[in-house]
C-alpha cells in the first residue's frame, strides 16, 4: 500500500503526540503519592516525650526517630469507643506486624488505674509485640499535654462537667506520624472501617517516601 505525503505527515504528528504524552506523564508515574502534612504551615512536629510501656521500658521521642508510627489515646477500663478503636488498631498492627519501620503508641488517659501491669494485661488481648506496639502510661499532665500540643487531639478528665467514657474525654482518632515527627495524611477515625483501611494504605505510602 502506497503511503501519501499527507499520510506520512499525519503519522509523524501522532508520533510526536505520543512522545509528548509519555514525556509529560512518566515523571508523574514515577513519583509516589505525597500525603498531606498536618499544620505544615506552622512547621509543627511532635514534641519531646517520655513515658513507660507495658514492659516497664521508657519510650521517648528518640525511640520513634526515623520510624513511622500510629498514636492513639484510650484507657483499659473504657466501655465506650475504646474496644472498637483497639480492635481496629489491631487490624492496622497486623497489616504491618514485624515491620521494624512501623510502630504503634497507645497512650492512656487514666494512668492512675492504667499501671504497667494493667497495660501489660490489656496488651495481651491483642497479642501485641512489645517491641512494636507500646501501651504507654506515665504522668497524667504530660500525657494530656502530649495529646493536645503534639498530636493536636483531645485528652482530659471530666474537668468541664462533661461525662464521656466514665468521666474521661479522649479523641477517637488515630494519628499517623512520619519518620521526621510530622503528622501526615489526616486524622483517621478509629471507629470507622473506611478510615482504618485508608490508614493501612497511607502507611504503605509513607514507607515508600525517602527518609
Amino acid at each position: 500500500m502506497k503511503v501519501t505525503r499527507n499520510g506520512i505527515i499525519l503519522i509523524g504528528f501522532f508520533i510526536v503526540l505520543i512522545i509528548a504524552f509519555v514525556a509529560y506523564t512518566y515523571p508523574k508515574l514515577k513519583q509516589p503519592e505525597k500525603l498531606p502534612t498536618i499544620a505544615d504551615n506552622l512547621g509543627h512536629k511532635i514534641h519531646e516525650f517520655s513515658f513507660v510501656d507495658q514492659e516497664g521500658d521508657t519510650i521517648t521521642n528518640e525511640t520513634v526517630t526515623g520510624k513511622i508510627y500510629v498514636a492513639e489515646y484510650f484507657f483499659t477500663t473504657c466501655k465506650g469507643i475504646c474496644p472498637r478503636m483497639n480492635e481496629n488498631m489491631s487490624k492496622v498492627y497486623e497489616a504491618y506486624r514485624g515491620n521494624k519501620d512501623v510502630l504503634f503508641l497507645s497512650h492512656t488517659v487514666d494512668p492512675m488505674k492504667d499501671t504497667v501491669g494493667a497495660m501489660k494485661a490489656y496488651s495481651l488481648r491483642f497479642d501485641a509485640d512489645p517491641k512494636q506496639w507500646h501501651f504507654l502510661t506515665g504522668d497524667k499532665q504530660e500525657l494530656y499535654n502530649n495529646a493536645r500540643y503534639s498530636y493536636l487531639i483531645s485528652a482530659s478528665d471530666d474537668t468541664a462537667g462533661i461525662s464521656i467514657d466514665n468521666d474521661f474525654i479522649h479523641d477517637e482518632h488515630f494519628v499517623l506520624v512520619d519518620r521526621n515527627g510530622r503528622i501526615r495524611g489526616k486524622y483517621y477515625d478509629g471507629t470507622n472501617d473506611e478510615d482504618v483501611a485508608q490508614l493501612i494504605e497511607d502507611i504503605g505510602t509513607l514507607l515508600k517516601e525517602q527518609p
